[in-house]
């Protein structure tokens, strides 16, 4: 089992950055895939990014890429999400998620484990 405990969210204003963190509790075992996703509301809950924490692979969804990135710390069990160039789309409750597996997608399905989540807002 493992534990996800989401921090670093927050206000910013549109063009600013933040950095949210995710530290990881437990059996790194569930922790060897790791990703980021997010649900504004009244929408569907979207992956952001996914990491191999061993090897580094990464997978971005395009409204991201060379925005975001996502990184991890072996040394803290910790994931990271930058997030510069922020936009008012990107608002959204951010969800820290982990898996044993490694399947090289953002879908919901293939991450067992989660966190409560932290919010982004981001404001025009």
């Amino acid at each position: 089992q493992v534990q996800l405990v989401e921090s670093g969210g927050g206000s910013v204003q549109a063009g600013g950055s933040l950095r949210l963190s995710c530290a990881a509790f437990g059996n790194t075992y569930y922790t060897y895939s790791m990703g980021w996703f997010r649900q504004a509301p009244g929408k569907e809950r979207e992956g952001v990014a996914a990491i191999v924490t061993d090897g580094g692979s990464t997978t971005y969804a395009d409204s991201v890429k060379g925005r975001f990135t996502i990184s991890h710390d072996n040394a803290k069990n910790t994931l990271y999400l930058q997030m510069n160039s922020l936009k008012p789309e990107d608002t959204a409750m951010y969800y820290c998620a982990a898996d044993s597996r490694w399947l090289g997608s953002l879908r919901e399905a293939d991450f067992g484990y989660w966190g409560q989540g932290t919010q982004v807002t981001v404001s025009s």
